[in-house]
């Protein structure tokens, strides 16, 4: 499981859903869909600092994108270590909001050329993060 450290910077809420924009630096945000208001959580205020966690296999790996795609959390950062298997293969990447770990299909791999020290973008979809004080 992925884990990095925040601020949260803003929540917009309608009905029971809060999307919540979380600064993991000065410059990174990411954003969260989460099922709680500020009224039912009450550390969904401004300013509170909250962990932004999220599977290592629904982290996806782009290269040399160069179009708008509609995944918001994106993080540029550059391959440390790659663990191939025969079907799955584990990436580290280090980023300037933390270390993050992806696990995509050896396959994929391959067909990206991804190496180590390669700068590669981490995107994560809205709905597949989580919050946790």
């Amino acid at each position: 499981m992925n884990s990095l450290e925040g601020h949260i910077k803003e929540v917009q809420v309608n009905g029971n859903l809060s999307l919540v924009t979380v600064a993991l630096s000065d410059q990174i945000l990411f954003k969260a869909i989460v099922i709680e208001t500020p009224e039912t959580a009450s550390y969904l205020t401004p300013g509170h600092l909250v962990k932004v966690l999220f599977k290592e296999t629904e982290v996806i790996i782009g290269r040399d994108i160069k179009h708008l795609i509609s995944l918001q959390n994106q993080v540029r950062g550059v391959i440390r270590t790659i663990e191939r298997g025969l079907l799955l293969s584990n990436i580290m990447i280090n980023t300037p909001a933390g270390d993050i770990s992806s696990i995509i299909t050896t396959n994929a791999l391959d067909q990206l050329s991804l190496e180590e020290e390669l700068t590669v973008c981490a995107m994560v979809k809205t709905n597949e993060i989580m919050l946790s004080e």
